[in-house]
């Protein structure tokens, strides 16, 4: 597929992000809110206890506010914020027509989640590509995206970061040094901050000490397969395929954050039986079957603990699946209060699939 020709044409891989692409959903539907610091998230009561936010307007975000943040202290970060429930119906159809958009392009497309998708193309001219994907969406939207462009993915995903809000960046292999060597460990895409902690104990404090570091003393610490990994990122590869095999998903699962602690085993075991009945019938209604099933308990204040069983075929059975999950359920230790429970099941594979995991509230 090209989108140009002449000698200068190549292969680019190109990451777009859409911006703060919940609250801006939000604010097509309510456009008196524009400008003004709004969060999203829950059922949009920040008095409630154990809802966190989805998502922020840059408004709130200069305030503090992140997604993931409790909407307690959101409200207490910003106390003027105008607070919206959470409609993933809404970001699920806006996240369609978007990516309609991008496939109206003679581009390859691989959704990433709602707001973001890779494109790969082949054209002597990126930013020109990438500035008519963003006013096509733009568009046919109304919604705003930063396009990243690079060699690979891992490049484009970083360059798409520099380019927000609403812009386009380039970062290659040829200004890979320049702009990433100085930079801490967990600027890579895939480095969190626990592996950032430990790079530093061992003296590699930035992209570019990672770089260099001695591929043999990084798997020691981390493994042989994770060690090179980490050098990998660091020296900016990463996948140059992008594929339009839409992803299967591996498995499935369901779970649900109570507002006051359970303590009665009667009532945990209820919660559990009722999410593994959930999850079955989902299975069924997407056509798999289970293999698999894993109870996740959360206690307080936040000690999350899972157990997991093999089941003996697989089964989209309502009664086999809660008959499994009340089973791993009777491993656990139920003495302290539970403040999350969850069932979760991976699937079946089916042939020539590629896989995601999938966790409803």
């Amino acid at each position: 597929m090209t989108t140009g020709s002449g000698p200068a044409a190549r292969d680019w891989v190109l990451h777009v992000d859409l911006d703060q692409f919940i609250a801006a959903v939000e604010l097509l539907r309510h456009p008196e809110l524009r400008g003004r610091p709004v969060v999203v998230g829950g059922s949009g009561d920040p008095t409630r206890p154990r809802t966190v936010a989805a998502t922020a307007t840059y408004e709130a975000r200069a305030y503090g506010v992140h997604s993931g943040m409790p909407l307690r202290t959101a409200l207490r970060r910003c106390p003027h914020a105008v607070f919206l429930p959470s409609d993933p119906p809404a970001y699920e159809a806006a996240s369609a027509r978007v990516m309609a958009v991008l496939r109206g392009f003679p581009v390859r497309v691989e959704v990433w989640g709602w707001d973001e998708a890779f494109v790969g193309a082949t054209t002597g001219d990126p930013e020109a590509l990438a500035a008519d994907l963003r006013q096509a969406v733009l568009d046919a939207t109304e919604l705003s995206c930063s396009v990243g462009i690079g060699d690979n993915k891992h490049q484009a995903k970083l360059a798409s970061a520099f380019a927000k809000p609403a812009g386009i960046h380039r970062l290659t292999g040829a200004e890979w040094a320049e702009v990433m060597h100085d930079r801490p460990t967990d600027a890579l895409w895939g480095i969190g901050a626990r592996t950032a902690r430990k790079l530093a104990g061992l003296g590699l404090h930035t992209v570019g000490r990672l770089a260099a570091a001695d591929p043999a003393e990084l798997a020691r610490h981390f493994g042989p397969t994770n060690g090179p990994w980490l050098r990998y990122l660091a020296e900016g590869r990463g996948e140059t395929e992008v594929t339009t095999t839409p992803w299967v998903p591996r498995g499935h699962g369901r779970e649900t954050t109570f507002p006051e602690d359970l303590t009665d085993a009667r009532d945990i075991s209820a919660c559990v039986a009722a999410l593994a009945e959930q999850v079955a019938r989902d299975a069924a209604a997407d056509g798999r079957t289970a293999v698999r099933v894993t109870v996740k308990v959360r206690f307080a204040p936040f000690l999350t603990r899972t157990r997991q069983s093999k089941l003996p075929g697989p089964t989209a059975d309502p009664a086999t699946l809660t008959r499994a999950a009340l089973a791993v359920l009777d491993r656990f230790d139920l003495t302290r209060p539970v403040r999350l429970l969850g069932v979760s099941v991976e699937y079946a594979p089916p042939a020539d699939a590629a896989y995601t995991l999938t966790t409803l509230e």
